[in-house]
């Protein structure tokens, strides 16, 4: 049996600030690269040709581009399939060239370039190549949290979904062995004591895999560029999925925003315990990270805010559009998202206390 280490921190102080992963950008060219790499190579035996982009400061264990955060470059070519498989961890997916489907569960996707999907937790799912060109998605995943966790469960090739345990479950559910004769317990006080038939049955919320074809994205977010250069907000919108309620997320760790940037548009600094991944898919720009200037183009791939790093994003001549993953539903679940929309003023816990507004109102107004 190992032996637990025994650590003093009688009045230790709490640290004087934080160590921040610095920014790091895979490029386009690096991208493109590594998209004909995987093509060239034999086909694996579970399909899958896959590279995982990791931050230079990631441990091997639970190694991601942000802490949190894993995202994986995958690759198939025409006629090819993957394996089946599942995970409980979860996913954003984004084409990023061709064209392809897959199969999430009972559910058929078919997707192409600048979709995005989720893919939810212990579903078990297969992608195809049904076009006739390469296919390349980005993959971004809470594994890195799992696997920190040491609970990440992956299964190749898992029995079909409706193979016969949801039945059995819930043929256990209502045996009446199983139910407390008691049910919740309130105490004096108003605090509540659950009962351990109630604990090992949690409620249910319905789990389901999303699609957003970037067309009908892009025709509601091109109307966001008429909001001008006096708007204090960003131009976005967030691929929400209604089973996360108040987190406000894609999947319950992630969520996935959409950003228009007309010419020469620059935010506010403004920083948020959450870290936030961009890939830039049309236009160029620069972020400021800790008063460090990075320039990114169309096509790369940036860590562009490690959590509570303060930053902000400028357009160049043209507009940009990004897809953002940010793991802020994770925080506001776990009480964590510390965020400050404006560094003049203090932090908000978001989801805990009141969040910040914009002055969209009055610019529409004045239009």
């Amino acid at each position: 049996m190992s032996k637990a280490i025994i650590r003093d921190l009688s009045g230790a102080s709490a640290p004087s600030s934080l160590d921040l992963w610095e920014p790091v950008t895979i490029t386009a060219e690096e991208i493109d690269a590594e998209i004909e790499r995987l093509a060239s190579i034999p086909r694996p035996l579970n399909g899958r040709r896959q590279s995982v982009f990791v931050h230079p400061r990631a441990r091997d264990f639970g190694g991601g581009l942000a802490p949190g955060i894993q995202v994986t470059l995958s690759v198939l070519k025409p006629g090819e399939r993957t394996s089946p498989i599942r995970h409980n961890s979860t996913q954003v997916n984004f084409c990023i060239r061709g064209k392809g489907s897959t199969e999430i569960g009972h559910k058929h996707i078919g997707y192409g370039v600048h979709d995005v999907w989720n893919t939810p937790s212990f579903q078990t799912y297969t992608h195809f190549n049904d076009g006739k060109e390469i296919q390349a998605r980005l993959t971004y995943s809470n594994a890195p949290v799992l696997e920190m966790m040491n609970i990440h469960i992956v299964e190749e090739n898992p029995a079909s979904p409706g193979s016969g345990v949801e039945v059995a479950a819930k043929e256990e559910r209502d045996d009446p062995r199983r139910k407390s004769p008691y049910g919740m317990v309130t105490l004096d006080n108003g605090s509540l004591l659950m009962p351990y038939e109630i604990l090992i049955n949690p409620q249910t919320v319905e789990s389901n895999a999303l699609y957003w074809p970037w067309q009908q994205v892009k025709a509601h977010l091109d109307k966001l560029e008429s909001l001008g250069k006096d708007y204090i907000g960003r131009r976005l919108y967030m691929m929400y999925n209604p089973m996360t309620g108040r987190t406000n997320g894609c999947t319950p760790s992630f969520f996935a925003t959409i950003t228009i940037r007309p010419p020469k548009i620059v935010d506010r600094p403004h920083r948020h315990s959450s870290a936030a991944i961009n890939y830039y898919f049309h236009g160029r720009g620069r972020s400021t990270v800790e008063g460090k200037v990075y320039e990114w183009k169309a096509g790369d791939l940036m860590l562009s805010a490690p959590g509570w790093g303060v930053h902000n994003h400028a357009s160049y001549d043209e507009p940009v559009y990004e897809l953002t993953v940010q793991d802020q539903p994770l925080n506001i679940y776990m009480e964590s998202l510390l965020w400050q929309e404006d560094l003049k003023h203090s932090a908000a816990l978001l989801g805990s206390e009141a969040g910040f507004g914009t002055n969209r109102t009055k610019v529409i107004a004045a239009e």
